[in-house]
């Protein structure tokens, strides 16, 4: 006869919450919980795993006497006055995930007698936005101009990345907790964060965004990487928080990405959203943005433009359903850089096959295929 357990019927209630869901629509689909929390029924081992990867909150805790405090190490910005450090369980767990990658990485580098990465928190909060600009092209080797070189938007993306990578900073791209498609990372709530340190900072972007936003969200993260402060932020409709570092970085993005001299030329001649986006090789909603900061476009007009577009986007996305290739978006999820480290540390006998598929999501011949064939 299986062992049944005495459980704390507050972290039963406290889990279900914490999972987001309905405590009372929970307990009507799952009647035995529900006899767990009024005691008239306890719970076996194997019910109570079950339970905890249903909520997805590790076994141990529903053994505590209160609910822990989770909270994340660095703020949480929100468009207007706001800002937190509590999160929804899905953004919190990335972060979970995405820190142990980090500390992992950092400890590989420092064993391996790697220099820390000498752009990370150059500069303080009061400089200039332009100085900033000038010395990630340089640290990146780009002109000021690199996106108009490029042939489509997600060219200008995926050569962004690639510079980004070069210079040691890992990127992760993805829209959901690790590979659980079950468990959305809405874009309402996160668009993006930032886990900086000196050795390996690591970014964060929502892969359910339009791919302008994306663009954007990734340069903003830059800028914090720049002055060496983690954030998490949603940005709405591309707009940041109330705040000095927020704004300081989206200074730095828009800049960067729309330089005001060519900008202010190229709008004399031809006031066209749509001919500047091709011409800089960004979405029309980042020109919308620019023309925006610089007084070319009122905000209501903006605000008008842009939830026209994103209600594009979000029909596009519709018609197109789901799908694509799986180790495609593995490498963007993982972020080729951070897995070449981990097969490289594999190969060396400084990780064991077991650690690797823990640390990458993938497991046995997934993790195989994916590192032999579809890394390079």
């Amino acid at each position: 006869m299986a062992t049944e357990i005495n459980i704390n019927p507050n972290m039963l209630t406290w889990a279900i919450a914490r999972a987001g869901y309905v405590v009372d629509e929970f307990l009507e689909k799952f009647p035995n919980v529900k006899k767990w929390i009024e005691l008239i029924k306890k719970p076996t081992v194997k019910q109570l795993e079950d339970f905890a990867h249903r909520v997805h909150i590790p076994f141990g805790y529903l053994f505590l006497q209160e609910p822990p405090k989770e909270s994340i190490p660095f703020p949480f910005f929100r468009t207007g006055n706001t800002q937190t450090h509590q999160v929804s369980i899905n953004i919190y767990d990335t972060i979970l995930i995405l820190q142990r990658r980090q500390d992992w990485l950092t400890e590989y580098l420092l064993e391996n007698e790697v220099k820390p990465l000498h752009f990370v928190g150059k500069f303080a909060s009061d400089t200039a936005f332009e100085t900033i600009v000038a010395d990630i092209r340089t640290t990146l080797h780009i002109m000021p101009n690199w996106a108009s070189e490029q042939q489509t938007f997600e060219d200008t993306l995926n050569f962004i990345t690639k510079k980004i990578e070069e210079v040691g900073v890992m990127v992760n791209f993805n829209g959901v907790v690790e590979n659980n498609t079950h468990r959305v990372i809405p874009v309402n709530e996160c668009r993006g964060f930032v886990l900086v340190n000196e050795m390996a900072p690591f970014m964060f972007v929502n892969a359910a965004d339009a791919k302008a936003a994306q663009l954007f969200t990734i340069v903003h993260e830059l800028a914090h990487i720049w002055l060496g402060e983690s954030a998490g932020f949603d940005n709405e409709n591309l707009l940041p928080a109330n705040n000095p570092i927020e704004k300081l970085c989206d200074q730095v993005a828009a800049e960067f990405l729309v330089p005001a001299v060519s900008f202010y030329e190229l709008w004399t001649n031809s006031a066209d959203i749509n001919k500047l986006a091709k011409y800089f090789k960004v979405s029309p909603i980042v020109i919308a943005r620019r023309a925006l900061d610089l007084g070319k476009l009122s905000k209501g007009a903006f605000f008008q433009f842009y939830n026209h577009y994103m209600e594009g986007v979000r029909l596009k996305k519709e018609s197109q359903g789901s799908g694509g290739d799986f180790y495609a978006t593995a490498k963007k999820r993982i972020s080729a850089s951070f897995a070449t480290y981990v097969n490289q540390a594999v190969k060396q006998n400084k990780l064991l096959y077991r650690d690797a598929y823990k640390i990458t999501g993938l497991r046995g011949d997934t993790y195989q295929n994916f590192v032999t064939k579809h890394l390079f």
